[in-house]
Order: structure tokens, then sequence, then C-alpha cells
């Protein structure tokens, strides 16, 4: 698995815990999160959050989408991996509800990921990525 970045930050070598481990521990950093788990658990723990890893057991499940979407406008600033079956076509969507580095199970090239995430010049909605929505360039 090549994992894609688009942080500054260092990497976490510290492997991630079950959700269940996580909050048992003090000491654990980096947590996985299957899909349907209830990441708003982790929102009291952020302070000592590095990395959270969920998992995409099928590119058609889409809960992954929305644990990251609550991660972020709860204020979770760490890094955010998407992780499992993440396909080219959904990178843009992921990078723009927060995800900032994806472990494909499938290898991606990464010049289709650039293309794919430079594609539309635009966008129409706000969201976890702060891009300026067109609507907001027009008008002001």
């Amino acid at each position: 698995m090549v994992e894609l970045r688009f942080r500054n930050d260092e990497p976490l070598e510290e492997p991630a815990v079950t959700l269940d481990a996580f909050l048992e521990q003090s000491d654990a950093h980096a947590v996985r999160v299957e899909a349907g788990e209830d990441v708003r658990k982790l929102i009291p723990h952020f302070g000592r959050l590095k990395l959270v890893e969920i998992s995409f057991p099928r590119f058609r499940d889409g809960r992954g989408y929305s644990a990251a979407a609550i991660l972020r406008e709860n204020g979770y600033t760490g890094e955010l991996r998407a992780e499992g079956d993440v396909l080219v076509d959904q990178i843009l969507f992921m990078r723009r509800v927060g995800f900032d580095s994806f472990a494909p199970a499938q290898p991606l090239d990464p010049k289709v990921v650039e293309e794919s995430l430079n594609r539309f010049p635009y966008l129409y909605q706000t969201a976890a990525d702060h891009a300026v929505p067109v609507w907001k360039l027009r008008h002001g």
C-alpha cells in the first residue's frame, strides 16, 4: 500500500489502534475507525490525537465521508487518512471533506491523482478544505 500525503508535518510512525483500544489507552496517538463506528467519541481526545485513519471497506461505502466531516467540523486538525478501497475518482471529494492522506489498497498513479484534483477550476460549495466557492468569487 503506497500512501499519498498532502501534509507538511512528519508522518506518524506509531501504528493506529482500534477505536475501543484508543479509548482505553492513555498513551495512544493514532486510531483506526471502522465504517459505522461513532467518531464523536474521539472529540474529547483531540488534544492527544495525531492521526485518525478511517477505513473504506468498499468504494461505495460513504460512511467515511460523514466521519471525516464530523471530525473536521468539530475542530480536529490532525492527520486524517482514508484507507482501503480508495479510488482516484474519490480523491477530490475526500480532500474536500477533510482527508489529507490516503492509503489506497490498490496503487494510484500520482499523475492521474494530480489531474483529478485539478479537474475542476471552480467549486460550488464550502467544505473542510476552505476552498473559496465560485459564487463568493463572483459576489464577494
